[in-house]
């Protein structure tokens, strides 16, 4: 189901925050509108005004748009140029994805306060399996609340809480309560919840493929449910049409799998003109490196490998990449090997777009961390980290990137050179 998916909220007294939750150990919880919602945290006279987050020039896309910019049809992954069109009087402001690495990390250690089985699936959602936590907090409904408050209390922001007895039915749950609610679908009333809603609130039915479902006829998940699997897989082919049928009769198996890594962490930026300038290019693989070692630090990962992506004005791109001896979530580290690369790439040619990019994770606390031969015991990590615990309060922009340098290297002439 695509984030701009939208389903009616409430209405029916069957589900909501009262209704059964016998069996319904699975929460899905999603922040509203994060990005946006973090942004008026730390600008507080933007509350009740419409703002919009995205990449701000000629090329950008919104990345998330506040409730108020939503009543105006702004949407995520829209370009920045429609969505001025659409809400001129909006506040545009450019992503900080440190800050939100930061707040996303103070959220997601409210959730595994809880219980320990918490599958992030974004910085901003999750899912959370709450049966072994009845015992301490109480019913899932009950859980669900306790999360929404504490999220309120203790990082000024607000979540929305589906509860269910399958993964599939508590995500579709918040998203019926948002924003900033709690919906229980009960497990004896699934099909009740799930057959009115329209084939576009199935995972995996995009677009394209609601179109094909409708033009044979299947406009609600009860159509498809009792479609015959012919008529399926012509639609959608045999794969698809399989996987849509079981979840149109509520049918979900998987459980929520805490163990999942993400292969690679990173970040990119494309500027709003190519670029030639290398200090323009330092400048952004500082920034670059910063978010990258903080959305490190917030899924609790060290890598090995640092990569770096570079595409010119003609779209062609290309990578280099360099492994360290030791595991690392530090973005001075990172800047250092990302910045040797570019030295040794040393491109005349106008750029589009650069990334830096972290691989071969695994989890920091399985790591022994050796220091280098002069390297004080509490060093860079040690202050980035506590750049962290200020982004989460006050916004990464507290303590910029720049932070990562010394006098020496600010003060220095921002010219790449070969390692």
């Amino acid at each position: 189901m695509g984030r701009s998916q939208s389903l009616p909220r409430g209405g029916d007294p069957r589900f909501g925050p009262d209704a059964d939750d016998t069996g319904c150990s699975i929460l899905h919880v999603d922040m509203d509108a994060f990005f946006a919602s973090v942004e008026v945290r730390r600008r507080p006279e933007l509350r009740g005004r419409p703002v919009v987050v995205g990449g701000v020039g000629p090329r950008g896309v919104v990345s998330s748009a506040s409730y108020e910019a939503r009543r105006h049809g702004v949407r995520s992954a829209m370009p920045t140029a429609r969505a001025r069109a659409l809400c001129p009087d909006a506040v545009y402001l450019p992503p900080d994805f440190g800050a939100y690495a930061a707040a996303s990390g103070a959220v997601m250690g409210i959730f595994r306060d809880v219980t320990p089985l918490v599958e992030p699936l974004s910085l901003d959602e999750a899912f959370l399996d709450v049966a072994g936590a009845r015992r301490l907090f109480g019913p899932p409904a009950a859980i669900g609340a306790l999360i929404r408050r504490r999220v309120a209390e203790e990082q000024r922001l607000t979540c929305s809480v589906g509860v269910g007895s399958s993964k599939f039915v508590a995500k579709l749950g918040s998203t019926r309560a948002k924003p900033d609610g709690l919906l229980v679908v009960p497990a004896d009333r699934v099909l009740d919840f799930l057959h009115p809603l329209p084939v576009s609130a199935l995972w995996g039915v995009g677009e394209r493929s609601a179109e094909a479902l409708r033009r044979l006829g299947l406009r609600t998940v009860r159509d498809l449910a009792e479609a015959s699997p012919g008529l399926l897989r012509r639609a959608v082919g045999e794969a698809s049409a399989a996987h849509l049928h079981e979840l149109a009769w509520g049918r979900d198996p998987r459980g929520v799998s805490p163990e999942h890594v993400e292969k690679s962490i990173g970040a990119e930026t494309t500027f709003e003109t190519d670029v030639t300038d290398p200090a323009e290019i330092r400048r952004a693989l500082l920034a670059l490196a910063d978010k990258t070692g903080a959305r490190l630090r917030a899924a609790g990962q060290v890598g090995r490998t640092v990569s770096l992506k570079v595409r010119f004005a003609d779209f062609r791109t290309v990578s280099r990449a360099r492994t360290l001896a030791v595991p690392t979530d530090t973005a001075r580290e990172m800047f250092d090997t990302a910045w040797g690369l570019w030295g040794v790439l040393a491109p005349g040619e106008p750029v589009r777009l650069v990334g830096v990019r972290m691989e071969g994770l695994a989890p920091a606390k399985e790591t022994p961390r050796q220091l280098t031969l002069g390297e004080p015991e509490r060093g860079w990590r040690e202050a980035e980290a506590a750049a962290d615990s200020a982004a989460a309060r006050f916004g990464r922009s507290v303590i910029g990137p720049a932070s990562l340098l010394g006098r020496r290297d600010q003060r220095r002439v921002e010219k790449p050179t070969r390692p």
